[in-house]
């Protein structure tokens, strides 16, 4: 028994190793990565169930890997809905291999917004890794910070 039972708890419902990762701290008061240097990563959520889709993109065996996320709408942004992630290679797009960390998604925007107003294409460079768990996607964050 818990002597402080009180607290918002555990609401995050993925389990532990299927979470995604990602600091804040790795970011500016402008929300642009810290860092120039490849350490600025940022570790999808909820891929588990994506574990084919995103073998059949590593078998395709591109060096280039973007992430296409779409940008929330006002109604998205205000009911706090998941940014889904889908991945681009091989000048096709992948099926849903993941969703932005929670809390993470202000900083996805953010970056999101730079691509767009520096004239690139608004994907995320990304790639993937073998963890523990399965095939994880990782965002290039300090890609982004133009």
């Amino acid at each position: 028994m818990k002597l402080f039972s009180f607290g918002r708890g555990d609401a995050n419902p993925l389990p532990s190793d299927d979470r995604g990762s990602g600091r804040l701290d790795d970011y500016d008061y402008e929300l642009r990565p810290k860092s120039r240097r490849g350490d600025t990563l940022l570790r999808l959520a909820d891929s588990r169930p994506h574990q084919d889709e995103i073998a059949r993109v590593l078998a395709l065996g591109e060096d280039e890997v973007t992430a296409v996320i779409p940008r929330r709408t006002a109604e998205e942004e205000r009911v706090d809905a998941p940014m889904p992630v889908r991945l681009f290679a091989a000048q096709r797009p992948s099926g849903l291999v993941g969703q932005v960390p929670r809390g993470l998604e202000n900083v996805v925007e953010a970056a999101l917004a730079r691509l767009s107003e520096a004239g690139r294409s608004p994907r995320v460079p990304a790639r993937i890794v073998t963890a523990r768990s399965g095939l994880r996607v990782e965002l290039l964050m300090h890609e982004t910070r133009g």
